[in-house]
């Protein structure tokens, strides 16, 4: 019986697949540094580095005074950038001043002031770069939301602070 298991478990050995060598790919030249940096393919948050592909339910976008449009990841990322917006214009993070901001509105996807929307703090969702605040454009989306969802706080914009976002930062 132990030689019939021995001859068994050889034969299992010799016609299994031998691994086939690891080939490697060419390797692409690297083009020399010209002393001029190039923008990424992929668009990023100014305030995070994450790409904005990665969640597009979560994105804002703010219009600045020079007609062109910024881009966030979320509330909690344009928030940060509109309420200290001369740290970012002086480290060129951003190419002018913000004259309008935008949200979207977590359940239904639509475009909103940020400045007439509401935003639910405390909830049990997660934004892309952890606590954040959840926008809505009308009042009910947000109340069907926290029911849903939980959440402490209701607030309007002007009840968004700089301290605010330092303690969603944490």
């Amino acid at each position: 019986m132990k030689k019939f298991i021995v001859l068994i478990t050889f034969g299992a050995l010799l016609m299994a697949e031998t691994p086939k060598p690891f080939k490697a790919k060419p390797v692409q030249p690297v083009q020399p540094f010209t002393g001029k940096i190039t923008q990424l393919q992929q668009k990023l948050d100014p305030m995070f580095d994450i790409p904005l592909s990665k969640y597009p339910k979560w994105h804002t976008n703010a219009l600045l005074k020079n007609g062109h449009k910024a881009e966030f990841i979320s509330v909690k990322s344009m928030m940060q950038v509109y309420l200290h917006q001369d740290y970012f214009l002086k480290r060129h993070l951003l190419e002018d001043k913000i004259d309008k901001i935008y949200i979207k509105d977590y359940l239904t996807g639509e475009k909103a002031n940020a400045k007439q929307a509401f935003y639910v703090f405390g909830s049990r969702i997660i934004g892309p770069h952890g606590d954040d605040l959840i926008p809505f454009a009308s009042e009910s989306n947000a109340k069907l939301f926290m029911m849903k969802n939980g959440g402490t706080k209701l607030l309007p914009y002007s009840k968004i602070t700089a301290g605010l976002l330092r303690y969603l930062d944490m």
